[in-house]
């Protein structure tokens, strides 16, 4: 199986976590890491490209930050420009029907503040509908999220073991929708 991992951070350099996790999936060998703030400081996407790089692929996964309950700027930006009516949705839009669709997010946060009562009262689950409702208009599978909270307090050692785990959660053949 063939994966396509999208990183969005603007600021990978200054991120621990999200450079940790980019540099170790790039030594698996049947993952593709593309770094879109590197391929496009301007924003200015090349949809034929990034629709190519979906198609090459059977597992896309969206990698990143988590801000302001979504998703950085430039991932937004790419999924506008690049699942477009007719490709990856509407009546000849099924290029992508049957591709898995993942998430890795980190989160400064602990995961008892992503719960109804905690601090920003609603589930990870929750506040990240719209990615999944995004796979179901392209007739993708979305399969359960990896999720690292808690990163204010994190210790190197729990750094680099998410990082391992991801790799091997990314590359799981035997992951499946609703698991």
């Amino acid at each position: 199986m063939k994966t396509l991992v999208i990183v969005a951070h603007p600021n990978l350099e200054r991120s621990k976590v999200n450079k940790t996790w980019l540099n170790r999936l790039q030594q698996e060998e049947d993952v593709t890491v593309h770094n879109l703030y590197a391929h496009y400081p301007t924003f200015e996407i090349d949809a034929e490209k990034e629709q190519q790089l979906l198609l090459e692929n059977d597992r896309i996964v969206l990698q990143f930050p988590f801000y302001w309950y979504s998703s950085p700027a430039l991932l937004k930006q790419w999924q506008d420009v690049v699942l477009t009516y007719g490709f990856a949705y509407g009546s000849k839009g099924t290029r992508l029907q049957g591709k898995e669709f993942m998430l890795a997010i980190s989160s400064g946060g602990p995961a008892e503040a992503y719960q109804a009562g905690g601090y920003n009262h609603y589930s990870m689950s929750e506040l990240t509908r719209p990615f999944q409702a995004t796979a179901n208009l392209c007739g993708m599978h979305f399969l359960p999220s990896f999720l690292l909270q808690g990163m204010m307090t994190l210790t190197e050692e729990r750094l680099q073991e998410s990082a391992e785990t991801l790799a091997a959660y990314v590359t799981n053949p035997n992951l499946r929708a609703g698991s």
